[in-house]
């Protein structure tokens, strides 16, 4: 059955799943991701340590002096709690789009109401997550040059938006080869994907600020970590959207049956 209810209705249903994935992300955040970021601060605090030795000893007397490094705003354990806060909110956002698009894209499909989630949900994750990780991926806080932060964002928009190209390429292909076997149409959007992909990877700049020193199984370890984060978000939003999905269209069968056949 093609996805029924309201635009509200959806929308709670966004929200509710996005709440839950949201936690449940922040959940393998603090327990998978957390323990590499304190490494990587660690490293980065003792290279900051080491330096400022340095100059602190080639320093004149009665120089300025940095013994005194000012404390964060919000301390390691507040971070750690407060991604729970930060991750719900989040999943909200993310679960308010998401029943927006399947707002929409019901309009131009008839694939019923838990297919279409899994479909979105699976092409969002793609075009947001997967595209643009594999070209610039997350680095711990030890890694990056803060002067060109900005850049690195900019960099990450427009993976972000040729992930998007990439997975309208490819639902466009799968719907021109209408009519042959699904599995030719299912290798076109696939080869359609993954050309605009490479093209894409080819025209946008490369990105490498590790350093030689910073240890590369900590690196690998932080990134999968991030990968496994954003992956749960998602896996639980899509499945989450298309459990309710399911439950709602089976107890509105269900209402609509009680009525046809009261006795």
């Amino acid at each position: 059955m093609p996805l029924t209810g309201s635009l509200t209705s959806l929308l709670l249903r966004g929200l509710l799943a996005g709440l839950i994935a949201g936690l449940l992300a922040a959940t393998v955040g603090y327990f998978v991701g957390e323990p590499k970021v304190d490494a990587a601060i660690a490293i980065e605090e003792a290279h900051s340590a080491g330096g400022h030795a340095h100059s602190e000893d080639s320093e004149p007397s009665g120089g300025h002096s940095h013994g005194a490094e000012e404390a964060p705003l919000v301390s390691r354990t507040g971070q750690k709690a407060g991604q729970f806060l930060a991750l719900g909110l989040a999943g909200l956002a993310l679960g308010a789009i998401y029943a927006s698009v399947a707002h929409v894209a019901r309009r131009y499909t008839t694939l019923p109401g838990p297919r279409l989630a899994l479909t979105l949900g699976v092409g969002g994750w793609l075009a947001i997550v997967a595209v643009p990780f594999f070209k610039y991926p997350a680095n711990p806080p030890a890694v990056g040059d803060p002067d060109t932060i900005n850049e690195r964002t900019l960099l990450w928009m427009a993976a972000v938006l040729l992930g998007i190209v990439a997975v309208a390429a490819a639902t466009s292909v799968f719907k021109a080869l209408r009519g042959q076997l699904f599995t030719v149409r299912l290798i076109g959007g696939v080869v359609g994907f993954v050309s605009v992909t490479t093209l894409g990877y080819i025209l946008l700049p490369g990105v490498n600020e590790v350093s030689n020193e910073f240890p590369a199984t900590l690196l690998w370890q932080f990134r999968v970590s991030s990968l496994a984060e954003t992956a749960t978000l998602w896996a639980a939003l899509t499945l989450g959207f298309a459990a309710l999905t399911e439950f709602a269209t089976r107890t509105a069968a269900q209402v609509r049956d009680s009525v046809a056949s009261p006795g």
